[in-house]
């Protein structure tokens, strides 16, 4: 198995040559929304590792908000982030994107402060990665080269079913199977469907996770008594934070609204940037490193198999504390319309955006933290839309393809390669058809 490493280079837009930077970030695209992955500054299409990318700045429109706790405004930089989700160690990646794409790459990072012309750039990137707080990933293990042949393999059994469906409808379930499997026994020696092997793990994510994995059981249990002592005093301070922060629920603005609209939609798949600031105060800031802890725990130990809870649309999301643990930044790619997306978070895990959501400002009210907040439907969208920021630059490499999509491909290959099947199990295999 080939694990997934995520990546975030970050870096302060010069103000005076923002604009500039939005032309160039534009003249990648062939249309708003619609990148060209051959474009000449990252052709990101090139990179048979990368499963999807994005170039966005990060413009808070929402900074006003934390004067409702009678704050000064807080007149933070403006950001670029250059985010992506690979395979194998992100080091290596960054060595073939600076190998491929070194000069596009100094453009764009040019109108950045930090940015020095003599600087290495390989050096320069790592520097300035920024690991996230929380990571998901829905199918820990699975590779774009994986993706790719399984989808090829898909539409070859589907177009020799097709042609002979005459014969097929004549055979018994079994029989089926055994003519799939002997087509695409010609097919692999012919070269025309490649199903590599995996590769093996490597030792040290495996050293790694499973040190993970034991590790923070182990902790919470050494803490555990004191966590106890702690519990009666953090619910008094939930509640009471609960019922007297102030609510600030201002209507999208209408332009702003049209021009993440049209960004979306594209394909089967849509990208997610929202930033905010965190209620003030080190209570929200502790629950919130501590939720976030827990989400990627489970993320990574116990939601790496197509779904994150009961949610099955996420391709891959990640949190990223910024400024100082003051804002959050939430990205992920996902599959279908924003307002499916929406829905199927409200309807199956609503107590889980309350829990992670709720310590931003703006975010409707919570009851014991679970309760209440993303139930208040219309509010809640309102409060992700004005968080949510344009996407400047996207890159999938999976057009055309869901998170189910890919299950289901990758479960049509294990019944080809399985050795033996009962008949329920050749006649389940056949309906993925």
């Amino acid at each position: 198995m080939t694990p997934q490493s995520s990546f975030m280079i970050l870096a302060t837009i010069d103000p005076a040559h923002e604009a500039e930077l939005r032309r160039l970030l534009a003249s990648m695209n062939r249309e708003p929304g619609i990148l060209d992955p051959m474009n000449p500054l990252v052709p990101f299409g090139g990179f048979k590792q990368l499963h999807y990318a994005r170039i966005v700045i990060l413009d808070d429109q929402t900074l006003d908000d934390i004067a409702v706790y009678r704050l000064p405004r807080v007149n933070y930089p403006t950001y670029l982030a250059f985010l992506g989700d690979c395979d194998g160690p992100v080091d290596r990646f960054f060595v073939e994107l600076v190998t491929r794409a070194e000069d596009g790459l100094r453009r764009i990072f040019m109108h950045c402060k930090e940015y020095d012309p003599g600087v290495d750039l390989l050096a320069w990137i790592k520097a300035r990665n920024t690991a996230p707080a929380a990571n998901y990933v829905n199918w820990i293990g699975r590779t774009v080269q994986q993706v790719g042949e399984e989808e090829a393999l898909r539409q070859a059994l589907e177009k020799f079913l097709q042609d002979n469906a005459g014969l097929i409808q004549s055979m018994q379930p079994r029989q089926v199977r055994d003519t799939l499997k002997k087509f695409v026994a010609k097919e692999q020696q012919a070269g025309r469907v490649p199903l590599t092997p995996p590769e093996p793990t490597p030792l040290g994510w495996q050293l790694s996770n499973l040190l993970n994995l034991v590790g923070m059981p182990i902790l919470l249990l050494i803490v555990s008594p004191l966590l106890l002592l702690a519990l009666p005093f953090y619910l008094i301070q939930l509640r009471r934070c609960e019922l007297s922060d102030p609510e600030v629920a201002p209507l999208v603005n209408p332009a702003h609204a049209n021009l993440l609209a049209s960004l979306e939609d594209h394909d089967v798949t849509n990208q997610f940037s929202a930033m905010g600031s965190l209620k003030p105060g080190l209570f929200r800031l502790v629950t919130m490193i501590l939720v976030l802890a827990a989400i990627n725990y489970t993320a990574r130990h116990i939601f790496g198999r197509g779904r994150l809870a009961r949610v099955t649309s996420i391709q891959f999301a990640r949190w990223v504390f910024l400024d100082d643990r003051k804002r959050v930044i939430f990205a992920s790619n996902y599959d279908g319309s924003l307002e499916s997306y929406m829905d199927d978070f409200i309807n199956k895990v609503g107590f889980g955006l309350n829990i992670v959501f709720s310590n931003g400002i703006g975010y409707p009210r919570t009851n014991w933290l679970v309760l209440d907040g993303a139930k208040d439907e219309q509010h809640f969208k309102e409060y992700l839309r004005r968080h949510q920021m344009p996407t400047q630059v996207w890159y999938n490499a999976h057009p055309g393809l869901t998170a189910l999509n890919k299950r289901q491909n990758g479960l049509i290959r294990d019944g080809l390669e399985k050795a033996a099947m009962t008949d329920s199990e050749v006649q389940e295999w056949l309906r993925l058809f």
